[in-house]
């Protein structure tokens, strides 16, 4: 059985698909970075569909309940390589992918993401008591 090789990178998990996904791989891909997120404690969620030429409903439903479920465990998802075409279908489809972030390529899509985590960045929470001591 074919998998989409999941990547950690920090705090952030990277996946690259590099072929066009049937419905059971993009199941399996959907519940396997699901669970990576889980026991990673991972913030951010990379996906590059650089290579990927076509993106039917299904395909797009699996990108949104990977950014949904991703966001309840407390990480962003950005989605970077997408071509036009596949913009255009997914647009027409009526699909457009709330709360997925998006960005041209991988480099931008690992910038948009640290600015999205250092704004709510745990450790802003260990600093507070520091600042606190200094206070009394």
């Amino acid at each position: 059985m074919d998998k989409i090789p999941i990547l950690r990178m920090g705090a952030f998990l990277l996946v690259t698909i590099q072929v066009d996904l049937y419905d059971r791989l993009a199941l399996n891909l959907e519940a396997d970075l699901v669970q990576t997120v889980n026991k990673t404690n991972a913030k951010g969620v990379l996906i590059d569909i650089s290579a990927v030429s076509i993106v039917d409903s299904f395909m797009g439903r699996i990108i949104g309940n990977i950014a949904g479920m991703s966001k309840i465990l407390d990480a962003e998802t950005v989605v970077v390589g997408m071509q036009p075409a596949v913009a255009i279908t997914l647009i027409e489809l009526g699909l457009p992918l709330k709360g997925v972030h998006t960005a041209l390529d991988v480099e931008k899509g690992m910038s948009l993401l640290k600015s999205m985590i250092d704004l709510s960045d745990p450790d802003e929470d260990q600093e507070a008591p520091e600042d606190d001591n200094f206070a009394e």
